[in-house]
């Protein structure tokens, strides 16, 4: 697939801002955020947005559970970021970096779940003028027992498209105070998203001049690159083994590669959901987590569920945030959050 050029938004108005200052600082004290026109137009977008998602869900026959918030182990695959440990009388347990082990534990449960997931992440201080990185924030996370990957993207495009439609029919009035032009969501609701390999996105930042490392995931600015050039969401799949967590399923017929996507959004808005097929044989679960020189014996509890037998799946969480960003407009994703905090900077 050609990543279409963006449509052209300059002569659209920005997003409003909180006056007389800029928006592209940090965030103002919480009563200041709080009250500020912007933030309650964002949040009762956000509002839209997971309503629509669990209405979705329900009638795809989804159930939602309540996550945990804390564990014995935490998703080891979060992109550099660092884990924060507790004391669980007398145990060092983890806050959760992503549900991602315990969505697949679910499955016993029920055969498709999802969580709206709190996760806390100490991302690098320097993420904190990104625009799309905060050390707490929140997942729409989605598994499918005996799912593959084509149904996980399906879902997930699924899931995009009717909470945005949601949006352009509800929230008209908080579009235009975000100064958000609903017609930028038109090639979304056309569908179907997009599709390119990691080896053609690759391919496609060497014709840029960016110099994308193939056995690595797409960074942040090759990222964005392909995110200003479309003017719909689209899919990325295909990442290198090692590239992501020990669950990414590889392709059997395709040694080296694993059966998994990211869901990058158009306008420079860059990633908003990565998702898989989740390796659940034991063996070859120890094997990936040794490769990755972690000890097996960290994830007892949740090998324990595998050498019993859980459902093959597939899956994605979606940033809350990040979506909500994207469809209000805004420059920061902590303006999508009523209680930000942002790597790095102390903050209620």
């Amino acid at each position: 697939m050609d990543i279409e050029p963006s449509t052209d938004l300059s002569t659209q108005s920005g997003p409003a801002s909180y006056a007389p200052e800029s928006a592209d600082r940090m965030p103002p004290s919480p009563r200041e955020h709080l009250a500020s026109p912007v933030t309650r137009a964002a949040l009762r977008v956000q509002n839209t947005l997971l309503a629509a998602a669990r209405e979705y869900l329900a009638e795809q026959g989804f159930v939602e559970m309540l996550p945990p918030v804390i564990g014995p182990v935490t998703d080891p695959g979060a992109r550099g970021a660092k884990q924060v440990d507790v004391d669980y009388y007398g145990h060092r347990y983890k806050l959760m970096t992503s549900s991602i082990l315990y969505k697949q534990a679910a499955l016993t449960a029920f055969g498709r779940i999802f969580y709206v997931a709190p996760n806390v992440r100490l991302e690098p201080p320097e993420t904190a003028g990104t625009g799309r990185h905060l050390a707490e924030f929140h997942q729409l996370d989605v598994e499918i027992a005996d799912g593959d990957r084509a149904d996980a993207m399906r879902t997930a495009e699924g899931v995009v498209t009717f909470a945005v439609a949601r949006v352009v029919r509800d929230r008209s009035e908080e579009l235009a105070l975000l100064g958000r032009d609903p017609d930028a969501f038109a090639p979304l609701l056309d569908g179907p998203f997009g599709l390119i390999t990691h080896t053609e996105a690759v391919a496609t930042l060497a014709g840029l001049d960016h110099g994308q490392n193939p056995d690595a995931e797409i960074d942040w600015p090759g990222e964005k690159l392909l995110s200003e050039k479309a003017d719909r969401p689209f899919f990325v799949t295909d990442y290198p083994k090692g590239s992501r967590g020990f669950y990414d399923k590889e392709d059997p017929r395709r040694p080296g590669v694993l059966n998994n996507f990211d869901l990058i959004l158009p306008e420079g808005f860059g990633e908003v959901s990565s998702g898989s097929e989740r390796e659940a044989e034991y063996r070859r679960i120890v094997a990936r987590i040794r490769e990755t020189g972690e000890n097996p014996a960290k994830y007892e509890w949740y090998l324990e569920l595998l050498r019993a037998g859980i459902p093959g799946s597939a899956g994605f969480g979606i940033g809350v945030e990040r979506l909500t960003r994207y469809v209000s407009g805004l420059d920061h994703v902590w303006q999508a959050v009523a209680f930000p905090k942002l790597p790095g900077v102390v903050a209620p």
